[in-house]
């Protein structure tokens, strides 16, 4: 259902799709490897690309912190260490001398996080029944003010069929 609906919209819009790999030993530094690997594409590369999270996917708590921190802001403090940073910035100089833009570190980083912003969609497939819903976007707010929420109904029969 829901998921369908996702990943149909990214191929019609041609993004490519960014869904996490749950395992046993998925943890937070495996969701900021893979959320690295999403702004590297976005930011540098300048693909298109939707990020797709189900609430089944939520392995630990701490996860909602950098989705809240991607959704509010597009900018996860601490996701990537200085060398990481320095890397991105060098591989944005060309891009930046290209539009004929300021290439200092500071200029750099803006436009890379620019890039995400634009380029960087979130589908949250969260199941609003139950009081995890409730819990989680009371103590992580840029889940309900930071998106758009569509609700999805049975649909009408005549609806199915014409």
């Amino acid at each position: 259902g829901k998921q369908s609906l996702t990943r149909l919209a990214a191929f019609v819009s041609g993004f490519s799709l960014a869904q996490l790999v749950i395992s046993a030993t998925y943890g937070v530094s495996e969701l900021k490897r893979d959320l690295q690997a999403m702004y590297r594409r976005c930011g540098v590369r300048g693909e298109s690309t939707l990020f797709l999270l189900t609430d089944q996917q939520i392995a630990d708590e701490r996860f909602l912190v950098y989705i809240n921190d991607l959704l509010s802001s597009g900018e996860i403090p601490g996701l990537f260490p200085p060398e990481d940073v320095d890397e991105i910035v060098a591989q944005m100089r060309p891009l930046m001398k290209r539009e004929r833009r300021f290439e200092g570190k500071a200029d750099c980083w803006a436009a890379f996080l620019a890039r995400v912003r634009a380029k960087l969609h979130v589908a949250l497939s969260f199941s609003p029944v139950g009081e995890a819903m409730a819990t989680r976007t009371r103590r992580f707010p840029a889940l309900i003010n930071c998106a758009v929420i569509d609700w999805f109904m049975p649909w009408p029969e005549e609806a199915l069929v014409s």
